[in-house]
């Protein structure tokens, strides 16, 4: 079982822009249409957890919903999945180790954790076990951090980097 997330930011560590914008990502070029490694972290999971924010920017896009796994999101404010996701998107609060252990008893044992926001609630509950984090060069200069204050430091190992499209590096780190 385990509680990983897969992120890009920028090289001062920023996920969003200073209007919350992530059009910066598309920056670089991708002649092959390489998905940088994502459709295989997917069918490594079994599910994702996700904040409300972030359901938000995803239904923003321009696409068909990208998931084919089930979304569960965070919210103490959403009472309905929006209309179309019935049966893909799932509604949950509570207390994160709660949540994740009902998950793990409903069959859900990898758990892709996106968000800024979920992501540091994660990490101040110590439930992140590896960290897939693709550095984009470009300084934004501001914007939405990936990490925020902890109570202690978290110490991961170094696993792995790897290189893509000459300019995106790919780190992954393991709970120490």
């Amino acid at each position: 079982m385990a509680n990983i997330v897969y992120i890009a930011t920028s090289l001062d560590g920023y996920i969003a822009d200073k209007d919350n914008g992530v059009e910066w990502l598309h920056d670089i070029p991708n002649p092959e249409g390489s998905d940088f490694g994502f459709a295989e972290f997917m069918d490594r999971v079994d599910a994702l957890v996700m904040g409300r924010n972030t359901l938000e920017i995803v239904l923003s896009f321009d696409c068909d919903w990208p998931y084919s796994k089930p979304v569960f999101v965070l919210s103490n404010t959403m009472t309905e999945v929006p209309n179309g996701l019935e049966g893909k998107v799932f509604l949950v609060k509570g207390k994160l180790q709660d949540i994740v252990e009902d998950l793990a008893q409903k069959g859900y044992q990898d758990l892709y954790i996106d968000g800024g926001k979920t992501i540091q609630s994660f990490l101040k509950e110590d439930l992140i076990d590896e960290l897939i984090i693709s550095t984009i060069p470009v300084l934004l200069g501001g914007g939405i951090s990936l990490f925020g204050e902890l109570d202690k430091p978290l110490k991961f190992k170094h696993e792995s980097a790897e290189r893509y499209a000459d300019c995106i590096v790919k780190n992954r780190f393991m709970r120490a």
